[in-house]
Order: C-alpha cells, then sequence, then structure tokens
C-alpha cells in the first residue's frame, strides 16, 4: 500500500531537490568548462567563445603538456611522493594508534595530549626548517616526506577507529592463543582496519599530491620538483620558458598556446586524484564519521 505524502514532505522535497540541483551545477560546470576548455582552439578560448562545449576540438594543450620537460618530471617526482610518502603515512600511523587505541597501555592518555597539542601550537617555519636543515634533508626528496611523516588528525581518527571497531574479546582471545603484539597488529588489526586505511591512504595522497609550500621551502633543485611547482608558476606567475620573439603573430600564438596549457594542466594533474577517489568512496564517508566518535 502506497502511502500518501502530505504537502509539507512535497514542499521539502521540492525545495531539497531544486537546492541540490543548483549545487550540482555550480560544481559540476567549472569541471565541463576546464575539460572543455583543454581540447578547444586556443583562440576561441581566449576571445571567450568556450563557455561550456569545446569549439574547434583539437589537442594541442595535451601535446604541449607531454613536450615540456619540467611537467613531466614534476609528475614523475609527484607520483614518488605520493606514492612512498603516503606508504610511510599509512605505516607510520598504524603503528602509533595501535598501542594508543589499547586501554591497558600505561600513559596513553598523556601521550594523546601531546600529540592532540600539536595540532593547536608547532615550533613554527624557522625552527622547522632549521631542523630539517640540521638533519641533511634540504634539497633531497627526505625532506618533502619525513616531517609529515605523520598527520595528527589521521592518528586521532585511525586511534578512535580500532577503539570503537575492534571488541577487546579478540585480543584477549589471541593473548590466549599465545599471539604477541606484533601477530594481533598483523594478523586482527590490519585486516579489520582496512576500511580506515582506505580513508588515511585516500588523504595522505591527495596531501602529497597537492603540495606544493614545502618544496617551495625545501627545494631549490629542478630536478627535485614536485607537478605542482611548475604547475603554479605556469598558473599563477605565468613563467614558462620561452624564447624572445619577434614576429607579433608568433607570440600571439604562444601566448594563447600558454593559456590553453592551464586549462590541460589542470585536467591532467586532476586526473589521478579523480581516478583514485572511486575505489574508496563507500570507506570515504564512513571515514568523515569516524571523527565524530568520542573516543
Amino acid at each position: 500500500m502506497k502511502i500518501k505524502r502530505s504537502k509539507s514532505d512535497l514542499t521539502f522535497d521540492i525545495i531539497n531537490t531544486f537546492l541540490l540541483t543548483v549545487i550540482l551545477i555550480i560544481v559540476i560546470y567549472p569541471l565541463i568548462y576546464i575539460v572543455s576548455a583543454s581540447i578547444s582552439d586556443p583562440a576561441k578560448v581566449t576571445s571567450g567563445e568556450v563557455w561550456l562545449w569545446p569549439i574547434g576540438i583539437n589537442f594541442k594543450g595535451y601535446t604541449a603538456v607531454a613536450q615540456y620537460n619540467p611537467v613531466l618530471m614534476g609528475y614523475a617526482n609527484s607520483f614518488y611522493y605520493a606514492i612512498v610518502g603516503t606508504a610511510i603515512n599509512v605505516f607510520m600511523t598504524l603503528i602509533a594508534a595501535y598501542p594508543l587505541s589499547r586501554k591497558e597501555f600505561y600513559g596513553r592518555n598523556v601521550l594523546i595530549f601531546l600529540i592532540t597539542f600539536t595540532m593547536m601550537f608547532s615550533g613554527g617555519l624557522i625552527p622547522t626548517y632549521l631542523l630539517v636543515k640540521s638533519l641533511g634533508m634540504v634539497n633531497t626528496r627526505w625532506s618533502l616526506i619525513i616531517p609529515g611523516a605523520i598527520g595528527v588528525w589521521n592518528l586521532i581518527i585511525t586511534r578512535i577507529f580500532l577503539q570503537t571497531s575492534i571488541p577487546g574479546e579478540l585480543y584477549d582471545s589471541a593473548e590466549i592463543d599465545g599471539a604477541g603484539d606484533l601477530r594481533t597488529f598483523l594478523q586482527i588489526v590490519i585486516p579489520l582496519a582496512r576500511p580506515v586505511i582506505a580513508v588515511i591512504t585516500l588523504y595522505y595522497a591527495v596531501d602529497h599530491w597537492n603540495s606544493y609550500f614545502d618544496a617551495l621551502i625545501y627545494l631549490n633543485k629542478q630536478n627535485l620538483f614536485p607537478l605542482q611547482i611548475p604547475l603554479r608558476n605556469i598558473l599563477i606567475l605565468n613563467s614558462m620558458d620561452m624564447s624572445m620573439l619577434a614576429d607579433v603573430e608568433e607570440m600571439v600564438k604562444r601566448q594563447q598556446l600558454v593559456e590553453l596549457l592551464k586549462y590541460s594542466l589542470i585536467v591532467v594533474a586532476s586526473l589521478p586524484v579523480m581516478l583514485l577517489y572511486p575505489f574508496v568512496q563507500k570507506h570515504f564517508v564512513k571515514g568523515l564519521l569516524i571523527g565524530s566518535v568520542k573516543g
């Protein structure tokens, strides 16, 4: 039997659908425009004729991206930082969250307080730089990986997940069977923590992929720059290397290509994250709710 909906329910559905449609348009329009602009005629893009669908389809922007060495080098470096950095981040977060989630761990509340305290107060940029420099990590790949090896927020949500999702009886059973902490961690905690591992992996990977400030501070070697540095130079500073041009017409074409290259770079830089997200989407929402549970 179909339940008749009240007028207030229908009104709510109409308003809710309208608002969600408006939000969807606001979010999806820039994405469609950027993709369309990246494959349109550069002259049409700079003249403002492209506003939704591509005009004069061509792939000059992507060809230029493939031929621009700093972008290719930055792409390879960003993959390295994202893969190696995320692996270290997840490993360090798990081995720190596991003991902090065990109620029998003496002094864990003090450690949790000290760790949380760093979210509000830090040593500052200059002391951090001096520490990284004293460790010999300036102008090395490790300067973008080691200083941020553990994210406090990710550590907190991982600890809460382990504490609330894994029954204490499992630990007791493992202890009765003679399993030590290492075996318990590898055979019980890791398999049951896959949802939160997927979430923090996404968080860390996106953070590494989008990071550029640390590279500006710690690196001055172009062969170590992540993708975001050449992307920043092109998008903000418009500093793509171009030879001196005497021909005005050729200069205009080059400038149009630089504009087209901006949109192509945005698509190329965003693509890996957009491809990764669907695989962890079902865990992502659950991960957002983990932090709302008091641990």
